[in-house]
């Protein structure tokens, strides 16, 4: 079973791109979202993904991850995405044996920092660098089929996105 174990946080301050030991753009659309499931096409770097994820906000989630030709997925994305596209330059920044990914988002979703790393299982102890802050893990606001729907740009001063009334 593919299992993606993640945690989230805000991030306090710059000091981790002295850490960054690579960086790759990332392009993301989304054409599909249900209560059980959102699935995107994804542009990482020179290569292109598609991906189903069960509902967001949780630690452990379900993630199917295929590799499909950079081609189609530019294609899949201009032609199928529901919702304006994820942008955003990946980090990636090694702390205390782990690749942290620090993920600049740009676009709709300027000025918006997040660093999440992935663990091998959910209960594994995980040294938090002094530059991230507030964890996020179990916000949806930031996960990105949510930004794609409520732009970061969207939320008002006290951090609230524009949610539906049917998503309140």
């Amino acid at each position: 079973m593919a299992l993606e174990i993640e945690r989230k946080f805000l991030i306090r301050d710059d000091t981790w791109k002295s850490a960054a030991t690579g960086s790759a753009r990332i392009l993301q659309g989304y054409f599909a979202r249900t209560a059980l499931v959102r699935a995107r096409i994804r542009i990482y770097g020179d290569k292109g993904f598609i991906t189903l994820k069960s509902e967001p906000g949780a630690l452990v989630r379900h993630e199917y991850e295929y590799e499909i030709p950079y081609a189609d997925a530019v294609e899949m994305i201009k032609q199928f995405s529901i919702e304006p596209i994820i942008r955003k330059t990946r980090f990636d920044v090694p702390y205390e044996g782990v690749v942290w990914a620090v993920d600049v988002f740009d676009g709709a979703n300027s000025g918006l920092v997040i660093a999440e790393a992935e663990l091998k299982t959910a209960d594994q102890a995980l040294a938090i660098p002094s530059w991230a802050g507030k964890e996020v893990t179990g916000d949806r606001r930031y996960g990105n089929s949510d930004l794609a729907r409520y732009p970061f740009l969207t939320w008002d001063k006290n951090g609230n996105p524009p949610w539906d009334k049917d998503d309140a």
